[in-house]
C-alpha cells in the first residue's frame, strides 16, 4: 500500500532513534503485540492510531505526540547541539505522567522506593514507598524482561563502586522474586554492614554456600560473603540514567 506522510514519519523516525529501534520494539513499547505497528504501516490497520497508542509511541521515539497525529507537521526542531540535549534528556517519567493505569489497560504502575533490608540470611527486604510510580507497558515488561509487574521495585543507585556500569543517582528496576544468584548479575543486597548494588556469582563447592561479591569499579576490591551473611533484595534487570 502507499505509506501517508503519518506512516512514512513514524518508519523515519524509528529508523533514526539512538538507541535503535524497530516496529516490533516499538509495538511493544506501546502495550500492543509484536506486529501491531507492522499492520499499522504496512496493511493499513488500524486506519489511525488510538490517542493512548500516540502518546506511549511517542515516549518511545523521543518526540512530541503532535508528530504521529494526522494532519499535524511535526513541531520546528531545535539545531545543533540544542536538538541533542532536547532528545538525549528525555526522561522515562514524561510517559508515566501522561498515563493513568487505571484507565490504561496497557500500562502497570511500578513504585519507586528505597529498600531497608535487614542483615542475615534469610531476612526479608522491607520497602519503603517513596510516593513516586513508574508506569511501563505490560507486554514489554512480560516479553522483554520476562517479568511480572508484582514483583518490581524502582530504587535509586548510590555511591560510584559499580560506575562505569550503573553510576550514582541511575534508577535501577529490580524483580524481587529473582534472589538467586545463578546465573550471575547484578544484584540489590544487604551485605552484613550496608545496602548495595554489585555483581554476585556463587562459589562452586563451597561449604558453607559462598558468593562473590564485585564491583564494577577497580578502586573497590571483591570479598566473599556467605549465603547466611546477606540478603538480596531482588536481580537488577533495567536503568535509566539521566544524560
Amino acid at each position: 500500500m502507499k505509506l501517508d506522510p503519518i506512516r512514512r514519519r513514524l518508519l523515519e523516525l524509528v529508523a533514526h532513534r539512538d538507541p535503535p529501534t524497530d516496529l516490533k520494539k516499538a509495538s511493544l513499547a506501546c502495550g500492543k503485540n509484536h506486529a501491531y505497528l507492522h499492520q499499522f504501516v504496512h496493511r493499513g490497520t488500524p486506519r489511525r492510531l488510538p490517542e493512548d497508542v500516540r502518546w506511549a509511541l511517542a515516549a518511545h521515539l523521543g518526540v512530541d505526540e503532535s508528530v504521529l497525529r494526522d494532519g499535524t507537521p511535526p513541531p520546528p526542531q531545535p539545531s545543533g547541539a540544542r536538538q541533542v540535549e532536547a532528545v538525549t534528556t528525555r526522561r522515562p517519567r514524561v510517559y508515566s505522567r501522561i498515563l493513568d493505569p487505571d484507565h490504561e489497560p496497557g500500562v502497570v504502575a511500578v513504585p519507586e522506593v528505597r529498600v531497608t533490608a535487614a542483615a542475615g540470611g534469610g531476612a526479608v527486604a522491607e520497602y519503603e514507598a517513596l510516593g513516586d510510580s513508574w508506569y511501563f507497558p505490560v507486554d514489554w515488561l512480560r516479553h522483554e524482561l520476562r517479568a511480572r509487574a508484582a514483583d518490581l521495585k524502582i530504587i535509586s543507585i548510590d555511591g560510584d563502586s559499580m560506575e562505569p556500569v550503573l553510576a550514582a543517582g541511575d534508577k535501577v528496576l529490580i524483580d524481587t522474586s529473582r534472589t538467586a544468584p545463578s546465573p550471575p548479575g547484578i544484584f540489590v543486597l544487604h551485605d552484613g554492614l550496608g545496602l548495595v548494588a554489585k555483581q554476585v556469582e556463587y562459589v562452586p563447592n563451597t561449604d558453607p554456600p559462598t558468593l562473590l561479591i564485585k564491583s564494577a569499579n577497580p578502586r573497590y576490591q571483591d570479598y566473599e560473603r556467605t549465603v547466611d551473611e546477606v540478603t538480596i533484595a531482588g536481580r537488577v534487570i533495567w536503568f535509566a540514567r539521566r544524560l
